[in-house]
């Protein structure tokens, strides 16, 4: 009776492992929204003649490589955030299916066993 609850609770917790996954990734998404805005306010700020004239590895050149590629970070933390949710709902239900395929099983073998005795 047993045997069936102990891979049901592991695929219950599973699936709220990768929907809290899913819900910290995106929760990430405004700090770094707003980490995002600020380099990009000290960026822009500068004069355009200090910002085309600065040397290759220059601190403000390495600034700009960091607003370019800030994006695809912001893109990553929203796209695997929702797809993590999406996973941990997918476990979820077929945690579900799978206990209402056993149930009429389980119950028939219970009517299986009262006959016998009876």
């Amino acid at each position: 009776m047993k045997k069936p609850l102990i891979p049901m609770i592991i695929l219950m917790f599973v699936a709220l492992f990768f929907a809290g996954q899913g819900i910290v990734m995106h929760s990430q998404v405004k700090t770094e929204e707003a980490k995002f805005h600020t380099l990009q306010r000290e960026y822009f700020t500068l004069a355009k003649a200090e910002r085309e004239g600065a040397t290759t590895g220059s601190e403000l050149n390495q600034k700009l490589v960091e607003i370019q590629n800030y994006p695809s970070t912001l893109l990553e933390l929203k796209l695997v955030g929702v797809g993590k949710i999406l996973t941990g709902i997918f476990v979820l239900l077929l945690g579900i299916l799978v206990a209402l395929i056993m149930m009429p099983k389980r119950l028939a073998g219970v009517i299986k066993d009262n006959s016998i005795t009876v």
